[in-house]
Parts: C-alpha cells; sequence; structure tokens
C-alpha cells in the first residue's frame, strides 16, 4: 500500500508540475492568439493567426494526450477539417469559424488559472512540507527569518514550535501524494468539458463523414459496373458471339460436310463452356455464393483454404452480420489476403473473426515483410472506401521488416 502510494502519488506529482508549466506556457499562446487577431483588421494578423492557432492546437492536444495516458480520460479532437486550397483571408475565416478554437482558447485561460491550481497544488504541499522539516534546524539563523516565522497557523519563535512545525511539514506529504491522482484526473475532466467535442461538432463531423462515405459509396459502386460491363464484353460476350459464328457455320455445312460440322459443334460447346465459367466467375465477384448460403464464417474459412499461404483461421461469431456487412467484409480479408500473397513475401498468417461490443472485429496477420500503408491508392485505401459507408475502418501495423497486422472493425448486429 505504502510503495503503491509512493508510486503513484509521486508520479502523480510530477506529472502535475508538468502540466503547471504548460498551463504558464498557454497564457503566453493565449497573448500571442489574441494579438493576432486583433491584428486582422490591419492585415498582419491574416498571417499570424493560423501560426498561432496550429500552436494553440498543439498545446491543447498535448492535455488530450495527457488526459487519456495519465488519467484514462479520453478526449476526441474536435475541429472541424479545413478546406483545400482556402485563401488567407478564408483560413482566417475557417479558424474564426470553427467553435473548438474558441474552446480552446477559452480553456487556455481557465487551465493557467484554476488549472494551474490543481496540478500544481500536491508540489506545493511538497515543498510546504520540506519548509516545516527545515524549520528545527535554521531556527534562529538569517535563514529562518527568509523562511518566515509562521508554520500554517503557528508561530515558529522558539524549538519546540519549530519541531511541532516539522511534524506538520511531515504530514504534508502523504497528503500530497493522496491528492496527487485525484487531483489530476479532475484536471483531466475539467479539460473534457472544454476540449472534447461538443454535439455539434459531432452532428457536422458526422454529416462530413457522411456526405464523403456516400460519395465513395456512389464512385465504388460505379467502378464496380464498368467492371462488369468491362468483363462481360471483353469475356462472356466475345465467346457468345463466337459461338453464335461458329453454330452459323456448322450449319452451313451439315448436309454437305457433316464430320465438319460436328467438329464445329464441338467447338462451340467448348466455347459456351468458357462463356459459362466466366459468367459464374463474374457473379462469384458481385456476390460469392459461399457467402449468401453460409455466411461470413465459412466464407473466411473457405478463402484461407484457397489461399497458397498457410492461413489459421479462429472464428467466434455466435449469430451472422446483415448481407451488407458480410459482403465488405468479405472482400476486405479477400483483398489483404491478396496483398499478404503478391506484395508481403509471407509464407503464413492467421485470421481471427469475433464480436464485440456492438462490432464486427477481424484481425488478419502476415509474416511478410511489413510497409503496407494506403498511401498511393492502394488496395488498402480501397478497403477504407469499402467500409467507410458502414462506419467500419481499418486499422494498419506493418513496420519495415514485418510482421503485419490489420485489424477491421464494422459495427453491426448480428442475427441468432
Amino acid at each position: 500500500m505504502t510503495r503503491s502510494l509512493l508510486r503513484d502519488g509521486g508520479l502523480a506529482t510530477l506529472r502535475g508540475g508538468v502540466l503547471a508549466v504548460v498551463a504558464v506556457t498557454e497564457l503566453v499562446v493565449f497573448i500571442v492568439v489574441v494579438t493576432a487577431g486583433s491584428l486582422i483588421g490591419v492585415g498582419v494578423g491574416l498571417f499570424m493567426l493560423p501560426p498561432a492557432v496550429l500552436l494553440m492546437r498543439a498545446l491543447t492536444d498535448r492535455v488530450r494526450a495527457s488526459a487519456d495516458a495519465w488519467s484514462g480520460v479520453r478526449i476526441a479532437s474536435p475541429y472541424l477539417p479545413e478546406p483545400a486550397g482556402s485563401t488567407a483571408l478564408r483560413r482566417c475565416h475557417h479558424l474564426l469559424g470553427d467553435r473548438a478554437n474558441w474552446r480552446d482558447a477559452l480553456w487556455l485561460v481557465v487551465d493557467s488559472s484554476l488549472g494551474i491550481l490543481l496540478t500544481l497544488t500536491p508540489l506545493l504541499l511538497v515543498l510546504h512540507g520540506l519548509r516545516g522539516l527545515a524549520m528545527p534546524f535554521l531556527i534562529g539563523s538569517d535563514a529562518a527569518d527568509r523562511l518566515g516565522s509562521w508554520y500554517v497557523v503557528i508561530p515558529v519563535d522558539d524549538q519546540p514550535t519549530a519541531w511541532f512545525a516539522a511534524i506538520l511539514g511531515l504530514a504534508h506529504f502523504p497528503l500530497a501524494l493522496w491528492s496527487a491522482p485525484h487531483l489530476l484526473k479532475l484536471h483531466a475532466r475539467l479539460a473534457a468539458t472544454l476540449l472534447a467535442p461538443t454535439e455539434v461538432t459531432r452532428l457536422t463531423n458526422r454529416v462530413q463523414h457522411l456526405a464523403e462515405s456516400r460519395d465513395d459509396a456512389v464512385g465504388s459502386q460505379a467502378t464496380e459496373l464498368r467492371r462488369i460491363e468491362r468483363d462481360l464484353h471483353d469475356g462472356a460476350q466475345t465467346h457468345l458471339v463466337a459461338m453464335g459464328m461458329t453454330l452459323d457455320a456448322a450449319m452451313r455445312v451439315l448436309d454437305s460436310h457433316p464430320e465438319a460440322a460436328r467438329s464445329l459443334m464441338d467447338e462451340a460447346k467448348n466455347t459456351s463452356a468458357k462463356a459459362l465459367q466466366q459468367l459464374r466467375d463474374l457473379v462469384r465477384g458481385i456476390q460469392p455464393p459461399v457467402l449468401v448460403d453460409r455466411g461470413i464464417a465459412d466464407a473466411i474459412r473457405t478463402l484461407a483454404i484457397e489461399n497458397p499461404l498457410r492461413i489459421e483461421t479462429t472464428i467466434d461469431l455466435p449469430g451472422r452480420p446483415s448481407l451488407a456487412v458480410e459482403t465488405a467484409a468479405y472482400f476486405s480479408v479477400s483483398e489483404l489476403l491478396n496483398n499478404a500473397m503478391k506484395h508481403s513475401g509471407a509464407d503464413s498468417g492467421a485470421i481471427h473473426v469475433h464480436y464485440e461490443s456492438g462490432r464486427l472485429v477481424i484481425n488478419v496477420s502476415d509474416n511478410g515483410s511489413g510497409g503496407a500503408n494506403t498511401e498511393g491508392g492502394s488496395g488498402l485505401r480501397g478497403i477504407e472506401k469499402r467500409l467507410a459507408p458502414l462506419d467500419g475502418f481499418i486499422t494498419i501495423l506493418s513496420p519495415l521488416g514485418g510482421p503485419t497486422m490489420v485489424t477491421i472493425e464494422i459495427p453491426c448486429g448480428l442475427a441468432l
């Protein structure tokens, strides 16, 4: 118990001191932001305000990160996305119109007053405790005059009162160590009240996300339709036209050269078989039968079996998601396995599927060379677009040298 108090309380006291330094810095940044905003009318502020606001955001982002890491209070980023290609005037208009920046500015004032009181109190208690412990050894000296003749509510004018001050000073330490974690968490909750997204911001970001998802979905659908049209034109349609021409030729020579007609009929039969196979492949690419008939669990097992890599599967699903979720998950896993086979140099991998907190979670890993990312229009970017309309997302951990671990999460319900 004592060791835990020393460890946790001492660490929280030091962290409070760090946040107190940040609070002093915030006051300086607040002055810079206000100055930049006041100079917009003369033109100088148009160029001063954006970097000043970005500096303010960097400080508040650091507070958000520390609240999560040190107190377990998660504070999401509240800022509205900045329009692309903005001029200096439009950028300032956007920054001034984003309420999150005004709340950041208010936080700078609150944190440099009330916030610094919360974070600095444990450290002040420790320093005041050290002052009390020093009094018996400094009584009657010039240093005692500089430390003051009162300690808390006790006048220190002789050795007995100095030792009583030392006892009181010693009591400051457990009080500081006990209060430090609580005050640190209180500071994090205070930060959350001002630095977390408001309901208006959440709705605005939600609308923007839905608009982007809709555009991605429409674009993906158009691309898929063009692919189907191209496959039909270049594949099955070509074979069907060739089969018709072969049958016409067979009919012309049927009476005069029955052997030649029979050979042409055999050729037409082979061509029809190729056309049928291509149509089956096309349908499978739109909606795999195993997915429709048996669900995502068996569909993923089939992908693992058909993949040249050694893929271990662990699937724990108490029911089936909707067909839209299953389809997105199936093609996402298929793309990840194809990437692992073609680009990673892996020889084995694993797929783990489970349902957690209202989400379908799929972990796909391989022992390849790593370096996978969503840049450059890769298949991973296509997976992001496929998941976006369902509010799903992909998380990639792929350091150079490997291994690669990709997590797909899609909010959904399950049909038992």
